[in-house]
């Protein structure tokens, strides 16, 4: 495995929240960062924000949903980096809704993002890091992939297959191939998604969910740690949340 500050990183979704505290805090350590995300202007401040700190970052726009696009945003990282060690799929979308509001446009958004983009991103990726006999995948899971709550169905179910996923992918690719797989499930992060929560009675939830948030920052801390292990400590699951949170 290479060392933190001799690395490449893909990081999808990092035009904001998680992705961005992550890019930011690895770009620091040292790992060059390939910045995923679709067309956005915060993406381009993300990476001249890194560029000001002496960091190396390049952007790359694309829909995690796109399977052509994320094998095209693999051939990029080996492009302009020459190799890929680490990938932090964390693209994600959350919608409350309730059962009776059979939301189903909703429903096919999270499950297109929080799943087929995971597993468009690993698809990308992995074969690469079989081909090099090392290298390591991080999912973003949540606390909704461990408890379930009321108004978030769906996302829970999506959150509970990257569990799912991560765990398989541990005992075939880590343990047998030597590439680190870990999870790491945030709680309540404040991330500024619960202003755009557009159902009454969700954002309603959200609002006071996000009283208790603590941030994005606190994740990154979390994913540097998983990253920088020696070679035989793979980092399995963190589950990282405010203190006052009782799920």
């Amino acid at each position: 495995m290479k060392k933190i500050n001799e690395s490449v990183t893909i990081i999808t979704g990092a035009s904001s929240g998680i992705g961005a505290a992550t890019a930011l805090k690895l770009a620091k350590a040292g790992s060059s960062i390939v910045l995923v995300s679709r067309a956005d202007d915060k993406i381009e401040k993300v990476k001249k924000q890194i560029d000001a700190e002496g960091g190396k970052a390049e952007v790359f726009v694309a829909d995690v949903t796109d399977i052509d696009q994320m094998k095209a945003m693999a051939d990029f990282a080996i492009e302009r980096f020459g190799r890929i060690d680490n990938l932090v799929n964390n693209a994600g979308l959350m919608l409350f809704s309730q059962w009776k509001d059979v939301a189903v446009e909703e429903w096919n958004a999270m499950i297109d993002t929080n799943i087929k983009g995971y597993l468009n991103a690993i698809a990308a990726v992995l074969p690469k890091l079989i081909e090099q006999k090392s290298g390591h995948i991080l999912n973003m899971g949540s606390v909704a992939g461990i408890n379930i709550g009321v108004g978030a169905g769906i996302y829970h179910g999506t959150k509970f297959f990257v569990r799912a996923i991560t765990e398989s992918l541990r005992k075939e690719v880590s343990v047998h191939r030597g590439i680190k797989i870990s999870l790491i499930s945030p709680g309540v992060i404040n991330t500024g998604w619960a202003d755009k929560v557009t159902n009454k009675e969700g954002a309603a939830i959200a609002a006071e969910l996000n009283k208790q948030a603590i941030k994005p920052e606190d994740v990154a801390d979390a994913v540097l740690f998983a990253f920088d292990q020696p070679d035989n400590v793979n980092v399995n699951d963190i589950v990282i949340s405010p203190t006052s949170q009782d799920w």
